[in-house]
This record gives structure tokens, C-alpha cells and sequence, in this order.
């Protein structure tokens, strides 16, 4: 199996999930919707291109662990829709204007909001393409290494703090070749001997593992979540640095 190793280093991430109301939690792992989207934006796809994106959905098989536990961190802030600057179109990296759209709360009131972050962890992952259609595992890796456009974590505001691509390897499976990588070091502090992980449900549950429910897929078409699937996850012995 042809494995892409990524490590997300940065000072915020935000892996979101099913958002109620003005609160957006995340996940403690990046969904499925979240990679196709990172590796969408990296090739070069629009946020429309519906089909192309629900097909790398569908390919992408992945595990991770956090080598360096992250910090929960909540930030709360107001925003007033009503002032003129909201009204004006916004910059955009693609190079074209952003209009605001939609009903009168999209541009009138103050509106409370409360975002969830992952602060100063570093999570690695083994990564996947299923079937032998393009994108293989070389182009991904290219565009990683040269993206389309700029990169981030989930919200616009976690942007990386070092290049995403580890490398590439063959393994078995995707849990193989998690294991088998180094763990992330950080000056200071010593390694820990246990991680904690997320991989596949068809590799099997293993020391005290557990199956979970996750709804991390995203109908790209319809722009809609698109239902649950499981996932393993538990803690990994760790490899030596």
C-alpha cells in the first residue's frame, strides 16, 4: 500500500464537527471532510467541485495519533453584522470578491460565537488513497510540497507552522505504517510512552481500543453532512524518536 506521512504542527487547529447553533466543537481527530478539503484545496479544486471532491472522499483511508497532546482552547467573540464594512465584498486568496448572502441575519444584529481550537499539539498521520484513478499518492504528495493555494486546519486562522509532508512509504495498512514512524519531539520535553489514536474499524479494535461513532463525511454536491460511520480508537504504543 502506498502511505503519504503528514504531521500537523501548528498552534491552532480545528478539526469541526457537527455544529449546533452558535458553538463550533471539534473533533479530537480530523474527519474525513476535513482531508478531502485540505487535499482539494492543495490540488487545486474549488469548494464546488462537488463530484471531484466526494470521489477523494471516498478514497481516503487514514490513522493518526497525537505524538504532543494539544490544549483545549475556547475562544468567544461578538461580531455586528450591521456595520458597514460587512456589507463590503471580502479578499479572498483565489482572487476573486466574497459577497455575503443570505437572509436578513446574515446582515443585521450582533451575534454571539464560540469557536473550539487545539493549541500547541502535534498530530501524525499515515494516509491513503484507495483505487489506482488520479489523484495517486505521488500527485497528492506534489501538491502538498507545492500547493494551489495556501494551506490550513481546519478554520482559515490554523495555518501550519511547518510543511505538512513526512514522506512517503509502502506498509500493509495504514495503522502499520503510523507505528512505525517516529514520534514528533519537542526540546524539553521527554517522549511519552503511550499515544493517543485513531484508525481505521476495519483494522480492529486492540489494548483496550474502542469502536466510535463518527459523522465526519460531507456530500460535497449538496453542500450537507452525509451521515456516520466508526472508527478505532485507543491508545498506541509509541516508537522511539
Amino acid at each position: 500500500m502506498d502511505i503519504l506521512l503528514l504531521r500537523f504542527d501548528a498552534p491552532l487547529m480545528s478539526f469541526g464537527t457537527v455544529m449546533v447553533d452558535q458553538h463550533g466543537p471539534i473533533d479530537r481527530f480530523p474527519g474525513l471532510s476535513l482531508l478531502a478539503g485540505l487535499f482539494g484545496n492543495a490540488l487545486g479544486y474549488r469548494h464546488g467541485d462537488g463530484p471531484a471532491l466526494d470521489a477523494l472522499q471516498s478514497r481516503i483511508e487514514y490513522a493518526a495519533r497525537w505524538d504532543i497532546e494539544p490544549q483545549p482552547l475556547l475562544d468567544y467573540h461578538t461580531v455586528d453584522l450591521g456595520q458597514p464594512k460587512m456589507a463590503e465584498p471580502g479578499w479572498t486568496t483565489r482572487g476573486e470578491p466574497e459577497y455575503r448572502t443570505g437572509g436578513p441575519s446574515a446582515i443585521q444584529g450582533i451575534h454571539p460565537r464560540y469557536r473550539h481550537y487545539w493549541a500547541n499539539g502535534v498530530l501524525t498521520l499515515a494516509v491513503s488513497l484507495a483505487g489506482d484513478h488520479p489523484p495517486g499518492a505521488a500527485a497528492l504528495a506534489e501538491a502538498l510540497n507545492h500547493p494551489a493555494r495556501p494551506l490550513f486546519l481546519g478554520r482559515k486562522t490554523c495555518l501550519p507552522g511547518a510543511p505538512l509532508l513526512l514522506g512517503r512509504t509502502e506498509d500493509r495498512d495504514v495503522l502499520s505504517a503510523l507505528c512505525r514512524t517516529p514520534l514528533a519531539r519537542r526540546f524539553g520535553r521527554p517522549p511519552p510512552t503511550k499515544v493517543f489514536a485513531c484508525w481505521p474499524a476495519e483494522l480492529g479494535e486492540r489494548g483496550g481500543a474502542r469502536r466510535v461513532s463518527v459523522y465526519d463525511r460531507r456530500d460535497w454536491r449538496n453542500q450537507i453532512h452525509a451521515g456516520r460511520r466508526q472508527r478505532i480508537e485507543g491508545w498506541l504504543e509509541c516508537s522511539a524518536p
